[in-house]
């Protein structure tokens, strides 16, 4: 894998989400309440909702246009919606957020 450094782990609140962009899409990165970070799309499939504003609980992401919601582990959609976003390789080392750019690069523009 192909790290890049995309910023401080203390830039994402607790619960809370940051964007990166890139050519070919957004990506969001969640930190949970236990300093869990994930990297998943930006666009919930339902309606392209910005995940990235959604409500982080758990382990999840509720999107905030139909309260649509997504495992941050496995991007599948929870409960009865049918659906998934795509997650990406992410680590944090040092308190710094690590983000595989290999696997950026493989994504498919949208």
């Amino acid at each position: 894998m192909n790290w890049i450094d995309i910023g401080a782990l203390d830039d994402i609140p607790l619960r809370g989400a940051r964007v990166v962009k890139t050519q070919l899409g957004c990506v969001a990165l969640f930190r949970t309440d236990t300093d869990r970070v994930f990297a998943v799309s930006d666009t919930c499939p339902h309606k392209g909702g910005p995940l990235s504003e959604g409500i982080v609980h758990g382990n999840k992401v509720t999107c905030p246009l139909h309260n649509w919601v997504f495992s941050l582990e496995t991007g599948q959609a929870q409960g009865a919606d049918s659906g998934s976003i795509t997650t990406y390789p992410v680590q944090v080392a040092a308190g710094r957020i690590l983000l595989d750019a290999t696997t950026l690069k493989k994504r498919s523009a949208a």
